[in-house]
């Protein structure tokens, strides 16, 4: 499920969060045949995502699916570029799923006693404003109360102007900091990437190591996740899913009458995340990192607890001046770096022509990992992508289909 963002034309289109960790899986050549009592249900998955690709004019679907930790299927629909099937062994950007690494990273910090979660900002930054109210827990829960940098119209003027620009950490938490918190630490809730890119520096202060260093150290190389880099440029590794899109065409001006739709693949991430957090994927090690929320393979149990918990189910509310403030609930809550839907544990990045999800069901150990792209008619005539939820749906049939006493929440427009 997507987090609530300002609705604009053209608006700058960015990510959500989701969990844990978990042990590694080879990428295979092609997709590998379920068991046989298991056919049926991979073919409908399947048959689902096929449907999936017409209603929402997707240019390509990857999935793959897992029950306690085997898979059902792996599958790739579609093209990678024209011409060019999409393959299952092909590397795209993993935005926010970085989120959950980053709170594991403190969590384990935490599990080894080197910091607390109610310890202040103040202990490694105290320059930044506030930094004896906010504490670790409120940066990791979204509560802290530090303007989302991406919902400043002057970074998407940047970027939209010049999608290849690259963002320093400074840049982002000035960006951030140019706008005045609309609340307090600690009393509301809101979805702001100033918040992790504060908290990879004191992750950095902490250990005295890149951010980099702390996930290849800490997170690939334990959970043997061995298509999943940090990168500091824009290159993915070959092969490559690559993605398209729409979402310049009002800033640039071009004619709702014109055709307007560019490849998006090597778009500067640098701004999505805190340096060393910006990450790309395949669909193998995303679904290995979905599955590890039913083990908290990384954790301790209170820590892993602590993680995927709805503690906040029922706080915060809408606020003028914060698009993205509202009052969690069962449809959408959230952990420390995970959101929580129901029973349901997920993730759902979107942004740079990419919309994918990642999502766990804890008591029946199902793992689910989508990645789309889109076709051009996923756009609107503003540039508006109209198949935002495409990966969202699709997840929440195939949830549906494989657990249909616990299904996914029917996603709410906020």
């Amino acid at each position: 499920m997507r987090r609530p963002q300002q609705r604009r034309s053209a608006r700058l289109v960015i990510l959500s969060a989701l969990a844990l960790l978990a042990t590694a899986c080879a990428p295979a050549a092609q997709p590998t045949q379920p068991a046989s009592g298991a056919k049926t249900q991979a073919a409908a998955i399947v048959a689902l995502a096929r449907e999936a690709m017409v209603r929402s004019d997707l240019r390509a679907v990857i999935l793959r699916v897992t029950v306690d930790g085997r898979e059902l299927v792996t599958a790739a629909l579609g093209e990678s570029m024209t011409g060019v099937p999409a393959t299952t062994n092909m590397h795209f950007r993993n935005g926010a799923v970085a989120i959950a690494y980053m709170s594991t990273l403190l969590l384990q910090l935490v599990d080894q006693g080197r910091v607390g979660l109610d310890d202040p900002l103040s202990n490694w930054l105290p320059d930044l404003p506030d930094a004896s109210q906010v504490t670790l827990r409120m940066l990791t829960n979204m509560t802290a109360g530090y303007p989302d940098y991406v919902q400043n119209e002057r970074l998407a003027s940047l970027l939209y102007a010049d999608p290849f620009r690259p963002f320093t950490p400074q840049d982002l938490i000035a960006i951030g900091l140019s706008t005045p918190r609309v609340f307090a630490p600690g009393t509301n809730w809101d979805y702001s990437h100033t918040n992790y890119v504060i908290l990879g520096q004191v992750l950095e202060k902490v250990t005295g190591k890149p951010l980099a260093t702390l996930m290849r150290e800490n997170i690939f190389g334990p959970l043997g996740l061995k298509n999943t880099d940090s990168v500091s440029t824009a290159a993915i590794r070959e092969p490559v899913l690559h993605a398209y899109s729409s979402e310049r065409r009002e800033a640039l001006r071009v004619a709702p009458s014109a055709r307007f739709y560019e490849e998006s693949t090597y778009w500067n991430p640098s701004w999505t995340l805190a340096q060393g957090a910006v990450q790309t994927t395949n669909i193998y090690d995303m679904a290995a990192t979905a599955e590890a929320v039913t083990t908290g393979a990384l954790l301790s149990p209170a820590s892993h607890k602590a993680q995927i918990s709805p503690s906040l189910l029922g706080f915060g509310s809408p606020l003028p001046g914060c698009p993205a403030c509202h009052t969690l609930d069962q449809t959408y809550s959230y952990g420390l770096g995970v959101v929580r839907s129901g029973s349901w544990v997920l993730q759902n990045p979107l942004f740079a022509g990419y919309g994918s999800i990642m999502a766990s069901l804890p008591s029946k150990k199902i793992a689910i990992a989508i990645i789309t792209t889109f076709g051009e008619k996923a756009f609107d005539e503003k540039g508006n992508n109209r198949s935002e939820r495409a990966s969202t749906a699709l997840y929440t049939a195939i949830g549906t289909l494989l657990a249909p006493d616990d299904p996914p929440p029917t996603p709410v427009a906020r």
